[in-house]
């Protein structure tokens, strides 16, 4: 892209903070979303040249830090900050969002249109929980066939991280702390998989315990990680990092804590 691209008589009356306003909000929902920080500020520097601004961007995992600068009114600065929403991964966003920033680039969307766009991409509905838990179901059967399980315990994983799946999104829906809603979610997989332990279900009944709750394993905070270790976000980096983390640490406070109700005490794979 060319370092230029704006024209003063056509985008010089955009006001600094109306900007602002707008790649905050696009920001931190690109960061709810899943998006890594490379990503967010590419997004936001096509919107930036088009429009005739200068923009620094300073993500975190809690949210985004701009300062902007106009180029037509070189004396119009303006620093501000927005908390991220809570982070729900969904990809079709960030691709929505990508060709919103590559529309406003190519067709000079005015910022009016765009922001029209933009909301419509916020009011897009979240996956069905009900859907979503049936295919994380059936890929944790399918890992526990990787691991040496057979149908019967291919049966007990998917039941399992259903239901998991399933109660983590509705609790999730109480708006209580993501921590709470993963460490319940693993109880109760770990449970319900537990039992085909106790009951020795399926010739391989510890494979469905160790498989099943892998759909909590953070991927995206994970891969976001060492992305932006790698492109120089190191406070991101080591932000998602800390949060991934974390995530593990609830996973097996979940897991043990079933394991240790339910007396299995022989627990391996």
């Amino acid at each position: 892209m060319p370092d230029t691209k704006y024209d003063c008589a056509i985008v010089g009356n955009i006001p600094v903070k109306r900007f602002a306003d707008l790649i905050l909000d696009i920001g931190t929902f690109l960061l709810a979303s899943g998006a890594h920080s490379g990503r967010v500020e590419s997004n936001i520097r096509r919107m930036a040249l088009t429009w005739g601004f200068d923009v620094n961007l300073q993500p975190t995992f809690k949210g985004l830090l701009v300062t902007v600068r106009s180029h037509c009114r070189e004396d119009d600065t303006i620093t501000m900050f927005k908390e991220s929403p809570t982070h729900v991964v969904h990809f079709e966003v960030l691709t929505k969002v990508s060709h919103l920033t590559w529309k406003v680039y190519e067709e000079n969307l005015s910022i009016d249109e765009t922001e029209k766009e933009f909301d419509k991409i916020k009011a897009m509905p979240h996956y069905n929980p009900w859907i979503v838990s049936i295919a994380v179901g059936l890929s944790c059967a399918g890992l526990c066939f990787l691991s040496m399980g057979d149908v019967m315990n291919g049966l007990t994983a998917l039941v399992g991280a259903f239901f998991g799946s399933l109660f983590r999104y509705k609790i999730a829906a109480l708006r209580y702390n993501q921590m709470i809603s993963i460490s319940i979610a693993a109880f109760i997989t770990t449970t319900i998989t537990g039992l085909g332990t106790i009951y020795n279900i399926g010739d391989n009944p510890q494979s469905a315990m160790a498989t099943a709750v892998l759909y909590l394993i953070p991927g995206v905070p994970l891969i976001n990680s060492v992305i932006d270790l790698i492109e120089g976000y190191l406070s991101s980096a080591v932000n998602r990092a800390l949060f991934a983390g974390f995530i593990l640490l609830c996973i097996a406070a979940g897991m043990t804590l079933s394991i240790t109700l339910m007396g299995i005490d022989n627990f391996k794979l």
